[in-house]
């Protein structure tokens, strides 16, 4: 398995996709339910190969990613080759990102002395979904690219 299996509250949400998959395999309902009876190893690399699918579609189409913890905030942009990013980290140790508060106080103080900013690239290293992918398994996630956008316009006017 390349990635990881989806939760079954994901495969419940792409339940329709995970019926089209097995068709494609000639596999019906009454034949997936034999499978997960008679030979359950099989149904589970079904299982693994559908997620793979998945997650591969979806980190394709990645672009933006975010991780917010207490103190920084990581902005990442995804190319082909390699990945732009933002760090954010408030010099206020008792300001906390993952609140309300703490990213009104973000944005009350962006461009003070109590916000440092550094601005990096990182060529991929491995295949980029498998990095793009790597960065969701430390705690990033999907974004629409917004707050990375008005930072980075502001950065390079």
């Amino acid at each position: 398995m390349k990635y990881t299996r989806l939760t079954k509250e994901q495969f419940e949400e792409l339940h329709p996709e995970f019926t089209n998959f097995l068709a494609t395999q000639s596999i019906d309902k009454a034949e997936w339910d034999k499978i997960k009876v008679e030979k359950p190893e099989v149904a589970e690399q079904e299982l693994d190969v559908f997620s793979d699918l998945i997650w591969e579609g979806v980190l394709s189409k990645a672009e933006y990613l975010e991780h917010f913890s207490k103190n920084h905030i990581f902005l990442f942009q995804a190319f082909d080759t390699y990945v732009q990013s933002i760090v954010l980290k408030t010099l206020v140790t008792d300001v906390d990102f993952l609140t309300k508060e703490g990213l009104q106080w973000l944005s009350d103080n962006m461009f003070t002395e109590t916000i440092e900013m550094k601005v990096g690239k990182k060529v991929f290293t491995e295949e980029r979904n498998a990095s793009v992918f790597a960065l969701i398994q430390q705690g990033a996630f999907l974004s629409d690219g917004q707050l990375f956008k008005q930072i980075n316009s502001i950065i390079e006017s």
